[in-house]
């Protein structure tokens, strides 16, 4: 008999337990747990990042990244389905997006830097890029400098324009700055001669004049107004339980052989709607961060070792 209050407090111990692991869910993994749904924000520009096909559906090196974070979440959940619901989003919208709640995952072209990191957190890098200016051949201009007293477009809400509104006060530029909303409305203020230079990221911009009419039209400067800076896919800040997922899932990608296949679909193979090769090789930084995933948000921490 005296074994049954024993037997008692094994189960109440047992009911304990139980009820602590699931208080144990918190953030966004309890979210997701709750709703059975997980808010992916996607561009729709930002080839081959993330941008939308001839179906509507967001694809892209990004969009593929994120795939293998649901899968993630949702082992990590013990989930046996779990939604996935794509929310557009523009350089303006994606960080209030992530902190109201809306997006749970920013899976874009989004630079990570010390600034952003106040208000929102990054996974392991996954690209690494500078920015530049693309300009027509016809206009002449070959440096940063040969902008002075020119009008000159970026999107609003990037790094970019902030580096080009910097740039104009040092240097003395007297640029006519014009913001665009979106990263293909930029593109086309050159494209229409409505502005004789467009400020973005390297990359992004070598995919737009890869898909213009006339690519041999335009030439990219090699004037960078920044240091390599890193992409990441951004999550809510001070949410460690996430985050460990996501850090874990993209540096299991990146160390793994599907790292350099999943990069080498995007960038060195002809990729959807109109069969774009941007023969974009994996620089040697970004190998070594692959080899050895970091989300530092220092651009001289990405050295080729």
């Amino acid at each position: 008999m005296k074994r049954l209050p024993m037997i008692g407090l094994a189960l109440t111990a047992l009911l304990s337990a139980g009820q602590a692991n699931a208080e144990e869910l918190t953030g966004t993994l309890k979210k997701i747990k709750e709703t059975g749904t997980i808010n992916i924000g996607y561009r729709d520009s930002s080839i081959p990042f993330s941008y939308l096909d001839d179906n509507q559906k967001p694809i892209g090196f990004a969009i593929d990244i994120c795939n293998k974070i649901v899968d993630a979440v949702k082992n990590e959940l013990k989930l046996d389905k779990l939604v996935v619901e794509f929310n557009p989003v523009t350089s303006s919208t994606r960080i209030p997006l992530l902190a109201n709640g809306t997006i749970d995952l920013e899976c874009g072209s989004t630079t990570n830097n010390a600034e952003r990191l106040k208000q929102v957190a990054f996974t392991n890098t996954h690209f690494l890029t500078a920015t530049r200016f693309v300009s027509k051949k016809s206009a002449n201009i070959n440096s940063i400098d040969d902008l002075k007293g020119k009008t000159v477009v970026s999107t609003s809400g990037t790094t970019n324009i902030k580096q080009l509104t910097e740039a104009n006060a040092a240097r003395n530029l007297n640029l006519n700055i014009i913001p665009a909303k979106e990263h293909a409305e930029s593109f086309l203020m050159v494209e229409t001669d409505r502005a004789v230079a467009v400020v973005l990221d390297d990359i992004l911009l070598a995919s737009f004049v890869a898909g213009s009419k006339e690519p041999d039209t335009y030439v990219m400067s090699k004037d960078a107004f920044s240091k390599p800076e890193p992409y990441g896919i951004m999550l809510r800040k001070d949410d460690p339980a996430f985050k460990k997922v996501v850090d874990a899932a993209t540096a299991a990608l990146y160390t793994s052989a599907d790292g350099q296949k999943l990069y080498d679909k995007w960038f060195m193979q002809k990729i959807p709607p109109k069969g774009l090769n941007l023969n974009t090789p994996i620089g040697a930084e970004l190998k070594h961060e692959f080899a050895k995933p970091s989300d530092s948000p220092d651009p001289d921490s990405y050295k080729a070792m």
